[in-house]
């Protein structure tokens, strides 16, 4: 079936914000007034009729969710291998129900894990240790990016984030073109899902990973890059630090990856050949 073909529900009216009245301490003084609080809900990821994961995300964008889990996490291959996708509201959350090819739902059962997740963990569920440290294919993207294009990426990036300026509470993947422009942004109360939906939102618009750069506005983790990997993406670019983990499997799969990205000033842990400021000093060394 090609893309052309896949089947798309549009979501249920989920308000991804709720107003909640506060007391505020500040400056020995206590007044009252409303605040705005970013929603999470339970989202249940189905499978051919098999619940596969229960995650808690933000209730936007959940068609790109569904595309960019079931690409980061491996369990299909390639946007044709997804048929339909259905959001369904239900009484106590979120429903998406999947159909997938023949081929990847019986591999999923071979490897089926249950996931119970929650916003702030990546391996909730993982049984096997083989399945957490799932080793991507090295990227072969061969993208340049220099350091003002970067620094002036994020700022952009913060400006779309709708949901972060009205809560202080969300997270927020972007794509940084070839162009320096940064077209896409995609937001959740979790960083991976955030990734995940961009990497949904950009595979179906038919982008070419290998001619852009992935920015988050959380820390690099593991899973950030493993997801990174899988959609074949060169560089990722983080407002904070990398863990150890996470930089060696970046040096494996060929990762450029980029830490403490703020103000005028970012950290290289890897590959630093995709930076184009870096290559006169990496050529004289």
């Amino acid at each position: 079936m090609s893309d052309a073909d896949l089947i798309l529900v549009d979501e249920p009216h989920h308000a991804p914000l709720s107003a909640a009245v506060v007391s505020t301490w500040r400056g020995n003084s206590v007044t009252s007034g409303t605040d705005m609080l970013a929603e999470e809900v339970p989202v249940a990821l189905e499978y051919n009729g098999i619940s596969h994961a229960v995650m808690l995300a933000s209730p936007t964008d959940l068609d790109d969710f569904a595309l960019g889990f079931s690409l980061s996490e491996g369990l299909i291959g390639h946007h044709s291998d997804l048929y339909e996708c259905e959001v369904l509201a239900q009484p106590n959350g979120i429903r998406i129900a999947m159909r997938i090819s023949g081929a990847c739902f019986a591999a999923m059962k071979d490897q089926r894990r249950n996931m119970s997740g929650r916003t702030g963990c990546g391996l909730c569920g993982a049984e096997t240790l083989a399945q957490v440290m799932r080793t991507p294919p090295r990227v072969t993207s061969t993208v340049r990016i220099d350091a003002a294009r970067l620094q002036q990426a994020f700022l952009h990036m913060e400006q779309q984030q709708t949901l972060q300026q009205a809560t202080g509470s969300t997270h927020a993947a972007g794509w940084l073109d070839a162009d320096g422009r940064v077209p896409l942004v995609r937001e959740d109360v979790g960083r991976h899902n955030a990734l995940d939906k961009l990497i949904g939102a950009l595979t179906s618009r038919s982008t070419d990973f290998a001619t852009g750069a992935v920015l988050i506005t959380s820390r690099a983790s593991y899973e950030m890059v493993q997801k990174t990997a899988m959609a074949g993406i060169g560089l990722l670019a983080a407002v904070s630090a990398p863990t150890a983990l996470a930089r060696r499997l970046a040096d494996e799969t060929g990762i450029t990856l980029v830490g403490f990205v703020r103000g005028h000033g970012h950290v290289v842990y890897t590959h630093p050949e995709r930076l184009s400021h870096l290559l006169p000093a990496l050529k004289s060394a």
